[in-house]
Parts: C-alpha cells; sequence; structure tokens
C-alpha cells in the first residue's frame, strides 16, 4: 500500500504543475486556457497575480512530489505535511474552480486513504 499512496501523491504533485504551466504561459492546453481570473471567473488577478497563482500550484505540487518520494523511499510519511499540502491544493483548487474541480477529488481521495490506510496499519 506504501508504493500506491506514494504513487498517488507522486501523480497529483505532477498534476499540479499544469497550473503552473498554463499561468506561465509555457504551454497550451484546450483543456486549461490561459485566463487571469480565479473562482469561477469572479476574481481578475491580472497576468502578474495568475502567475503567483502558478508559483503556488507548484510549490504545492513539489511538495506533493516530495512527499510521495520520501514515502516510497523511506517508509515515512508526515500527517502534518499530508494535511496542510492537501489543504493548499484544495484551497488552489476552489480558487481554480471549474477548471480544477477534479483536484478536490483527488484531495479528498489523498486524505481519506491516508487515514484508512493508517488504521489499518497499511501505512
Amino acid at each position: 500500500m506504501r508504493y500506491v499512496f506514494a504513487a498517488l501523491l507522486l501523480i497529483h504533485g505532477f498534476a499540479h504543475l499544469v497550473g503552473f504551466i498554463v499561468s506561465w504561459k509555457l504551454a497550451k492546453l484546450e483543456e486549461m486556457p490561459y485566463k487571469t481570473t480565479l473562482l469561477g471567473g469572479r476574481w481578475d488577478v491580472g497576468d502578474a497575480g495568475i502567475r503567483g497563482v502558478g508559483v503556488l500550484w507548484a510549490l504545492v505540487g513539489l511538495g506533493m512530489f516530495t512527499l510521495g518520494g520520501v514515502l516510497a523511499l523511506t517508509g515515512f510519511l508526515s500527517e502534518g505535511q499530508l494535511l496542510a499540502f492537501s489543504l493548499a491544493s484544495s484551497v488552489l483548487c476552489v480558487l481554480g474552480w471549474p477548471d480544477s474541480k477534479l483536484g478536490l477529488v483527488a484531495n479528498a481521495v489523498i486524505v481519506a486513504l491516508y487515514f484508512v490506510s493508517r488504521s489499518q496499519g497499511w501505512l
């Protein structure tokens, strides 16, 4: 289970890079067009603001990726860090709504799976 959970964290961390890539105009993705608004178009933060949000996507993604890598290599997973990165990821998903709604589901699955795995002694 440790490796399955680690893979889930690695994949989720990698998925966060999309938010960085799009907000910095490093690639064009049909599924996620460049825009400067958050909260479903309700808040326009401009080019600089969306780049700042993009940096946050990258940092949270790096954190998730690091948690997954450490778990896979050492078997250690910090509950506090997992919950903090999951919360930060969820906040970014709400800001990026509706494009990032799948991320909210992923965060809920990650947290639920963590607590189930821990209670069963799998992690």
